[in-house]
């Protein structure tokens, strides 16, 4: 920050001779200072990209510079209030200055924060204000004229959204105009960017420039100031959420034709998404209908390929790549699609990388994918799925072994759970997805009493000695598959929505699930074994996920696990109490609540330790009704001291 707030200051004339006699301006060294900043900063991400999970707000839109000064703040601050110890001077070298160690604000740098203003500005509304006369107008008439000075435009006028800047062919027919670009700061220039940006955009969508003199003017201003790249990528990505641009034909004549290589990325993506049973949208085959893309993405696209793949242009490639796949990705389908085949054309080694990449957008804008792949999940891991890549079930059929094209016939199917860990932070709505995945919980439940237990014949088998025994062995086997299942819901709970997610699941779904009347055997085929391995396996999947958003450590890292595991425990306490009236089955009840409260017990005896000894007395006496007796003992000796007299007046009660 403090290299970009001094060099970005300087003229470009300012320079340097290195050792090796290279040459080094101030705009050099201010974007290679700057993009490195971008890149620390996660500039080119989505925010669900990097959301952070925990309690307060998430902090995912947040993650700006200012929360780069907080980190940097909190380590000093925690370095220096423990110097003494020898981990705190790990963290603080013995070589830093004094004024290192103070905190640093935004306010230390008023050109970056200036810049960033107009950045969050961009990215919330349309481009206004730019007056005719004012420095920043004249930039950018300047930076317009030596773009596009090729163009042979004439004076055709190009302006911008609010008709501040025009073009005309300043130069000479053989003159290269590098010696013309503006001799100013980098912040000067960085800050009339946006604008020049909208307005070649502008001409471009009405037909006053051309898609490739675009793409070559852009380049030019990226050469001239590297920096700029960035300021480029938010203007497409935020005119791309906009809507309001028109969209660009890739039909080899304008814009370039992803044509050669679109049918070859609609196999390869089929390919990698077969194990999930998803149906792949068609891609044109025939005609242009699908074979567009938004116009500002197009404009994006399009620079990005005249790009050599050289050193010279990797710190451009670095920062735009990554950028261009976020914002492919976000666009409806077959957007990231028609990127890739693009891209393919260019670069042969890349079409994996970018093949796999477009097959996740698959699942960006379809629930129905989105919930197929969850689906698929479930199956493999439990061994169920005739598409899975490994019959045996279990983490080799859930995650396979990753992606590649190392398999003899090029592209191999992708496991379900590598595709899902790659997708699950573009989902928009995480509250419908956990009840999807307690709905697929359940009917995984139902599938395993119909296979596992079922199969075995356990309801028809005599009661003989060998019978009961091997009822039991399925059971046991059926036990298993239940508690896998638990804990793969419980995992994808966790990961797509974090502590917020899990508590909704404990004060929100998992109640409403109690009152409302659920059928899971039909018919009856089963013999109730359903609704018991159903309440089993969401008693471990309420503990899992709750294990997984705060511990289960006796000093709670929130205090949103005491109000959550308090009100969840007086929900069972008073539906055991009768002054709750249940729509669910009562051996799913039954199985659920004494299962929750034994893996409390036996995996989190902490957790009653938050709760008030009253809610521990109901929960005993309902456990005392169902003939549980250690078990309601067991909640009154974990309750801690308090309840040592209530466990000593239940366990001497004659009616005990």
């Amino acid at each position: 920050m403090a290299i970009c707030e001094v060099f970005g200051c300087l003229s470009p004339s300012v320079s340097w001779t290195l050792g090796a006699g290279e040459e080094i301006s101030a705009h050099t060294v201010f974007s290679n200072a700057f993009i490195l900043l971008l890149r620390l900063w996660k500039f080119n991400h989505p925010p669900l990209e990097y959301c952070i999970m925990g309690d307060g707000a998430p902090v995912g839109s947040q993650l700006t510079p200012e929360y780069l000064l907080l980190l940097r703040n909190s380590q000093v601050l925690s370095a220096s209030s423990s110097s003494k110890s020898r981990s705190s001077q790990k963290q603080l070298p013995v070589t830093s200055s004094r004024s290192s160690q103070n905190p640093i604000f935004m306010d230390s740098f008023p050109k970056l924060k200036l810049w960033y203003r107009q950045h969050q500005a961009c990215l919330a509304s349309p481009l206004s204000g730019l007056a005719h006369g004012t420095p920043v107008h004249n930039i950018v008439d300047s930076l317009l004229n030596l773009m596009f000075r090729k163009a042979n435009k004439g004076s055709t006028s190009i302006g911008s959204v609010s008709g501040s800047s025009s073009i005309s062919n300043s130069s000479g027919p053989g003159d290269d105009g590098s010696h013309l670009w503006p001799q100013l700061p980098a912040w000067e220039i960085l800050e009339a960017v946006p604008f020049v940006v909208d307005a070649a955009l502008t001409a471009c969508s009405h037909g006053r420039l051309f898609p490739r003199e675009l793409a070559t003017g852009l380049k030019d201003l990226a050469d001239f100031l590297p920096a700029s790249t960035a300021t480029i990528v938010s203007y497409f990505s935020a005119e791309v959420t906009r809507g309001v641009w028109k969209p660009a034909f890739m039909n080899g004549t304008d814009w370039p034709s992803p044509a050669a290589n679109l049918s070859m990325v609609e196999e390869h993506i089929k390919k990698i998404v077969a194990a999930t049973g998803v149906d792949v949208p068609r891609l044109a085959t025939g005609g242009t209908t699908l074979g567009r893309l938004p116009l500002p993405l197009a404009a994006f696209v399009s620079l990005t390929i005249t790009y050599k793949l050289d050193k010279a242009s990797e710190r451009f490639l670095n920062l735009a790549g990554p950028a261009l796949e976020n914002l492919a990705a976000s666009c409806p389908w077959p957007s990231m699609a028609i990127v890739a085949a693009l891209w393919t054309q260019k670069v042969k080694r890349w079409s994996d990388f970018l093949v796999f990449s477009a097959s996740r957008t698959v699942f960006h804008h379809n629930n129905d994918a989105v919930v197929q792949l969850l689906r698929s999940c479930f199956t493999s891991i439990l061994g169920m799925s005739s598409t899975s890549l490994c019959c045996c079930g279990g983490v080799a059929s859930l995650l396979g072994h990753g992606f590649g094209s190392h398999c003899s016939g090029g592209l191999s199917p992708v496991a379900p759970g590598i595709l899902y860990l790659r997708i699950f932070r573009c989902i928009k709505d995480c509250s419908i997805l956990a009840e999807d995945i307690l709905s697929l919980l359940m009917l995984s439940v139902k599938d395993i009493a119909e296979t596992t237990v079922s199969r075995h014949g356990s309801d028809k088998l005599k009661r003989t000695k060998y019978a009961m025994g091997h009822g039991k062995i399925s059971l046991a086997t059926a036990m298993t598959q239940v508690k896998v299942a638990a804990s793969l819901g419980a995992t994808l709970v966790w990961l797509s929505g974090g502590t917020t997610l899990v508590q909704s699941l404990f004060q929100e779904m998992l109640p409403s699930w109690f009152l409302s009347a659920q059928d899971l055997d039909r018919g009856g085929a089963s013999g109730g074994t359903v609704y018991k391995l159903g309440g089993h396996a969401l008693a471990y999947f309420a503990v899992y996920s709750g294990m997984f958003a705060w511990g289960i450590d006796p000093t709670p890292v929130s205090r949103r696990r005491e109000r959550v595991m308090r009100s969840h425990l007086e929900f069972l306490a008073s539906a055991l109490d009768g002054k709750i009236s249940l729509g669910c089955n009562m051996s799913l009840w039954r199985a659920y609540v004494s299962g929750f409260l034994g893996l409390v017990v036996d995996r989190a005896p902490c957790l009653l330790h938050e709760v008030d000894l009253k809610v521990l007395k109901k929960l005993s006496i309902g456990l005392r009704q169902w003939k549980e007796k250690e078990l309601a003992v067991a909640i009154l000796c974990r309750g801690g001291p308090e309840a040592m007299g209530v466990a000593a007046e239940l366990i001497l009660d004659s009616e005990w």
